[in-house]
């Protein structure tokens, strides 16, 4: 398939707002995939190359995107892209950075004006014409003939979109059942939806397990024998940042399972440290490198021994969780008295937690869904925006990227939509960090602003929103300050505009 196909099929999804007509279009493109093209395309067109993250940066494309000379007609194919990121990929060590930027120039050459764009954007995560996942799931179960909900599991379980729908397209919906729980092998977590108050998630789960919601980071910890692996909600592996974790779970009286679950700093008082250390520790690749120890607690099991227990009710699984991780429990209570409730919720807050979960004790583990049967209880009002740019700081601040600017999801995929700017909560550590992270995914820089990618997710605390002109959504936010990055979390994951203006108060500049 020449890359012109995928180009075109591109441009066609992202000058639509029909989700119909989107699935349409990929749909048709997949069916005449040759079985070594589906990954390649998938990834493609869902702006994450199969190979993930390809290390190249604004400074080595910039050069490159302006250049003339690209190709008259369309020979590039598929398979010669998918091998070019492979090989560009491959390239490390001494003179690498010359050698790649001899490849993307010997690349971009051989592409049309719209392939080399097309490429750019793609290898700049920069590609957001709305075939995110959502909408590819629809369009391989179009294209296989097989239910969304086959391939949705698959998914979940393979967690690869693009296996996926190699599975579908060649072996239809026997090859996408025989997909299960790999131990080793992250799959995407369960997910919470809000509720008011505690009185709120009991009127719409039923008797529920009331847990603590600790304010640290999403873990999955898979173990098998001795090898133990540790990933973030968001699938990135953090074995090597949590050695007390991993040291913990080697103890744990199974020889196989998947658990889970948070990991958190606390103090000698099993207090937890403050939001913004635990997220730097967590952070940090090279865990010696900080005295913060980090705890792992628990609150779910997904697989023990050899047998799924997705499927089985939370009150069966909390049975089986609590034989295998003791102490290491998330604290929990079984109850459907909004008064008990409360006060369990009470006892959280005053240990310095966040808030609770609230847990409908019959329902399965829905892996990679936000239903209904998980509602999250915090007093404490915060969101989880995605950086799209930052300022230079002054004064003390010169030389640190200090003003975000922030954004919420919008009603298209991959759409941001800015709701605001702050500076506040900064700590001198977590500028410098930032400084040089968002210079790594920098876009383009004004000399006073740094435009990213929108890839980084900041977890804000606020005193409400209000409307305002000055921002494109109509709402703005009051008194917002930095609690954290969520390195666990992808855009994807963020807040939405609609939940912003769930906030609304009178007034506004």
């Amino acid at each position: 398939m020449l890359l012109a196909d995928v180009v075109a099929t591109s441009a066609a999804v992202g000058a639509t707002r029909s989700r119909r007509a989107k699935i349409d279009a990929l749909a048709a493109l997949l069916t005449r995939c040759s079985p070594d093209e589906i990954d390649a395309v998938v990834g493609f067109l869902t702006g994450e190359p199969r190979q993930g993250r390809v290390g190249v940066g604004w400074a080595s494309l910039a050069p490159l995107r302006e250049a003339a000379g690209h190709a008259a007609e369309a020979t590039l194919t598929v398979v010669d892209l998918d091998r070019a990121i492979d090989t560009i990929q491959a390239t490390t060590g001494s003179g690498s950075a010359a050698a790649r930027q001899a490849m993307l120039r010997d690349l971009l050459a051989r592409a049309t004006a719209e392939e080399a764009d097309f490429i750019v954007r793609l290898l700049l995560g920069e590609l957001r014409q709305g075939a995110l996942a959502g909408v590819m799931t629809d369009a391989i179960a179009r294209a296989a003939d097989v239910p969304v909900d086959a391939v949705r599991r698959a998914s979940m379980l393979g967690g690869d979109l693009g296996e996926t729908a190699r599975r579908a397209l060649i072996g239809g919906e026997a090859e996408l059942a025989a997909v299960q729980l790999q131990v080793l092998r992250p799959i995407l977590p369960m997910l919470a939806a809000s509720a008011v108050d505690v009185v709120d998630a009991l009127k719409l789960t039923g008797p529920a397990s009331v847990e603590w919601k600790l304010d640290g980071a999403r873990i999955q910890v898979h173990r098998r024998g001795g090898d133990v692996r540790v990933f973030t909600r968001n699938l990135n592996e953090v074995t090597d940042r949590l050695p007390e974790v991993v040291e913990v779970v080697r103890d744990f009286p199974a020889e196989s399972f998947v658990l889970d679950g948070e990991t958190i700093g606390v103090d000698d008082e099993a207090r937890p440290h403050a939001f913004q250390e635990t997220m730097s520790r967590f952070g940090r690749d090279d865990a010696t490198t900080h005295t913060m120890v980090m705890s792992g607690f628990f609150f779910d099991v997904l697989h023990v021994d050899g047998a799924d227990v997705l499927g089985q009710s939370l009150r069966e699984r909390a049975a089986i969780l609590e034989d295998l991780v003791g102490d290491y429990r998330v604290p929990s209570i079984h109850t459907d008295d909004a008064a008990v409730a409360q006060a369990f919720l009470d006892g959280a807050l005053a240990t310095g937690h966040e808030g609770v979960m609230v847990k409908a004790l019959d329902a399965p583990y829905d892996a990679g869904r936000r239903g209904g049967a998980w509602r999250k209880v915090k007093p404490v009002r915060t969101l989880d925006l995605v950086v799209l740019a930052a300022e230079w700081g002054h004064g003390r601040r010169r030389g640190w990227l200090s003003n975000l600017h922030l954004g919420a999801r919008g009603s298209q995929p991959g759409e941001f939509v800015m709701v605001g700017k702050t500076f506040k909560g900064l700590t001198d550590e977590l500028l410098t960090w930032q400084t040089a992270r968002l210079q790594e995914i920098a876009l383009r820089d004004d000399g006073h602003v740094v435009y990213v990618r929108p890839e980084l997710v900041v977890e804000i605390a606020l005193d409400g929103a209000q409307v305002s002109p000055r921002y494109a959504g109509g709402v703005a936010l009051r008194f917002a300050r930095v609690r954290g990055y969520r390195l666990d979390k992808d855009p994807a994951d963020a807040d939405t505009i609609d939940a912003v203006r769930a906030l609304l108060t009178p007034g506004g500049p």
